[in-house]
């Protein structure tokens, strides 16, 4: 395996534990929530705050970039989608007669995936110095 290789893997490693956290809070957040509100309330909240934790491991931890607004408005952005794509799955699980605790299981297992790659996108565009990004080139 060459270093090119090794950092890639090493990357998608440190995505799958920060993935893993990230939805632990979402989760336990939802689990918690989903008894005294609305589930859909639960829902968002526990994705808003998973979100912002979300954010900064993915950036410092994931990805060994800078926040920045640029990358924040991207990173919100693929949220947003992501969110919608939860939301439509959570409530359609739910009209397919799973309970509440289990509905968001089949959600993680579609949306992590779809989410990882809008997420990489941002993550691996290049800032230049006037604040624009460009997509880093392969080679």
């Amino acid at each position: 395996m060459d270093g090119k290789q090794r950092n890639q893997l090493l990357e998608f490693v440190r995505f799958v534990a920060v993935g893993v956290f990230a939805t632990a809070l979402h989760y336990g957040i939802y689990y918690v929530l989903q008894r005294l509100v609305n589930v859909n309330v639960a829902y968002t909240a526990g994705y808003a705050l998973s979100f912002l934790a979300n954010f900064y491991l993915t950036a410092y931890f994931t990805f060994r970039a800078k926040p920045s607004w640029r990358r924040a408005f991207g990173f919100g952005g693929a949220h947003l989608v992501n969110y919608l794509l939860h939301m439509g799955l959570l409530n359609l699980f739910l009209w397919l007669g799973l309970s509440k605790p289990l509905a968001p299981v089949p959600v993680f297992a579609i949306a992590i995936p779809v989410n990882f790659l809008l997420v990489r996108f941002v993550f691996k565009q290049k800032e230049t110095k006037n604040g624009r990004q460009e997509q880093k080139r392969k080679g």
